[in-house]
């Protein structure tokens, strides 16, 4: 069986998160990314977060299905090597400051006379011009930026920032499907290659819905708000007898009703302001009251049995402990084992979704750092002789 992508060239020279993780996810499906990492620093995620046994956790996870190569851009015999490797590639991705690239002498246009049909995917904080492309930044600035930080967290709180790359993690998913849009428009739609000016920033705007319709329209700006929406109500997290916390979501006017039903208060069904999402996130005090004191007075399997068995809405509030053992994610191998040569056995995020023909999957782990230039630069034509020379200078 083929893999979806087998045959798509990539080169992966981002780092630390959107742009790897966007080649990670073309990896899985069967494209063939190179990926390019200065020959004395690496990549940053080897050195980022935990690390078992000398083994850095987030690049094994990053750098699955990757070659690895070493190459200094920056060097104009680096320069050279690198417009070699781009000749034959489908896909660049890149996360450099604008204008970088160019200084290098690797800008798109020297890169699209080499290769008309190079798809190149520039990810950046805030996108290749504006005011503020010059600008260093990460996906924490642009979780601040695009609103999300203004609206998380409790009215009497500070603006709340998330303990993960959220940004990052959008800004992939999103850098992928354009790399996808792009590659058809070449292919099928007998196009040539293009340039993705990707502005972590901007998906950020587009996941955070209608806010800007609502300013736009309204002149209203939204407030943190906690864990309620104002959008719908009930809609919060609530502490079981025993302790645990479960989070209850009442978007569908068939799910309010048959919650209010079930926590023995009815008579809130028939308030004109239960009729719609916005009425009830306007009483969300009296929803709320009803519903921490009926879960308060259980324990959670009481609650989860009751609330599944009245078909409403409710989930066990996780942590990875409880996602590792829960029977739902162990049927659908949400968290997969993959083979690292070092530590063996490990635990990690599957591929991102499940094709029916052509699935995913994961080949190898993220590799050590320069294990495949002399391969791919043999490929490349670069001799024995040249690879040393090219070693000694620095290059690779």
């Amino acid at each position: 069986m083929h893999s979806p992508l087998e045959g798509v060239r990539v080169v992966d020279a981002s780092t630390l998160f959107a742009g790897p993780l966007a080649a990670t996810i073309l990896g899985d499906y069967g494209a063939d990314v190179t990926k390019i990492e200065h020959p004395v620093k690496g990549d940053p995620a080897r050195g980022h977060g935990p690390a078992k046994d000398g083994v850095p956790l987030w690049w094994t996870m990053l750098g699955r299905n990757k070659r690895t190569v070493t190459l200094n851009l920056g060097n104009e015999k680096g320069a050279e090597v690198a417009k070699n490797l781009f000749k034959d590639a489908d896909v660049l991705i890149e996360n450099f400051r604008p204008g970088t690239l160019e200084r290098w002498g690797l800008g798109p246009d020297v890169l699209h006379e080499i290769n008309p049909k190079l798809v190149i995917a520039r990810v950046t904080t805030y996108g290749q011009f504006g005011p503020y492309s010059h600008r260093p930044g990460f996906g924490t600035l642009a979780e601040a930026m695009s609103g999300f930080a203004a609206i998380t967290g409790e009215p009497d709180g500070p603006p709340t920032l998330p303990p993960f790359g959220l940004a990052d993690g959008i800004a992939a998913l999103t850098t992928a499907q354009a790399i996808m849009t792009a590659l058809y428009h070449r292919d099928a739609r007998g196009g040539t290659g293009q340039v993705i000016d990707l502005a972590i920033v901007e998906p950020m705007l587009t996941v955070l819905g209608m806010q800007a319709m609502v300013y736009d329209q309204l002149g209203q700006v939204q407030q943190r708000t906690g864990n309620r929406s104002v959008n719908n109500a009930p809609r919060n997290t609530y502490r079981t007898a025993d302790g645990r916390w479960v989070a209850v979501s009442t978007s569908a006017q068939a799910i309010a009703e048959r919650v209010m039903r079930l926590v023995g208060r009815p008579e809130l069904i028939d308030e004109p302001w239960f009729a719609t999402g916005v009425g009830r996130a306007a009483h969300a005090d009296v929803l709320d009251e009803a519903l921490s004191g009926w879960i308060g007075a259980r324990d959670l399997a009481t609650v989860t049995g009751a609330f599944e068995r009245a078909q409403a809405a409710i989930a066990p509030v996780y942590d990875i402990a409880d996602v590792f053992a829960d029977p739902q994610f162990i049927a659908r191998d949400s968290v997969t084992t993959a083979h690292d040569p070092t530590l063996g056995p490990v635990r990690m995020p599957g591929p991102l979704y499940r094709l029916s023909r052509t699935p995913g999957s994961i080949r190898w782990t993220g590799r050590p750092r320069g294990a495949d230039t002399d391969d791919v630069l043999a490929g490349l034509g670069y001799d024995e002789g040249e690879r040393a020379k090219l070693r000694a200078e620095g290059v690779i």
